[in-house]
């Protein structure tokens, strides 16, 4: 236990609102994650749910804190409250609970570093029914994957199924495999505006796409 990373500041009005959540079926086993954003009027200015790969339940939960963090930053949102149903993710980023896991420490650094970045930052507790829609959005990534879950085979609808990744540059070695990221450029560095696992020391190659847009 610890003294608190955040303690609650006083609430301006104009705050935006994220719930995140995780799955794991298996523990580790095939994860995903959820975030919704709402602005100060409630209204969803983004959702996503993405399949991780095989992770735990609490990694999971740290992507969708991390992606959410992430989507404000590049949007120039500086006034966030988190929700999320998970009390060990809660209770650490309050400095409440020890980081004990390997896994977790990376994420919960990322994590305290960018709230720090914040106007103002809260993050808060919340029974599972009042993140039913975040737990649902992460459960159905998990379904299209087509994982097998309580004995049967989810379906994979053809609407729904992810799509192909693109191909790898022209040049790439044999065998690599391309996706496609976007990323913002700040302070002489390349960061991608979601998680991007790698291993330690992978080489990749980058294609810039300016957005002209921005």
């Amino acid at each position: 236990m610890g003294g608190r990373l955040f303690p609650e500041p006083e609430r301006p009005g104009d705050v935006y609102t994220a719930q995140v959540d995780g799955a794991s079926r298996g523990n580790p086993g095939p994860a995903s994650y959820a975030v919704i954003i709402r602005g100060p009027d409630g209204a969803v200015l983004y959702q996503l749910g993405k399949y991780l790969g095989n992770a735990t339940n609490n990694v999971a939960e740290y992507f969708a804190l991390i992606t959410a963090l992430d989507y404000c930053a590049a949007n120039n949102i500086s006034r966030l409250r988190v929700r999320s149903d998970s009390e060990l993710l809660v209770r650490q980023m309050q400095g409440r609970y020890k980081v004990k896991s390997a896994s977790l420490k990376p994420l919960h650094e990322r994590a305290v570093r960018q709230s720090k970045s914040f106007a103002y930052f809260a993050i808060e507790h919340v029974m599972r029914e009042l993140n039913a829609e975040a737990d649902a959005l992460a459960n159905a990534a998990l379904d299209r994957t087509g994982e097998v879950t309580g004995g049967a085979r989810a379906a994979k609808p053809a609407a729904l199924a992810p799509a192909a990744a693109p191909p790898a540059p022209r040049g790439a070695a044999a065998g690599s495999v391309g996706i496609s990221v976007r990323a913002r450029y700040q302070d002489g560095a390349f960061r991608p505006i979601v998680p991007v696992e790698l291993s330690e020391g992978a080489e990749v190659e980058i294609v810039i796409r300016r957005d002209e847009h921005k």
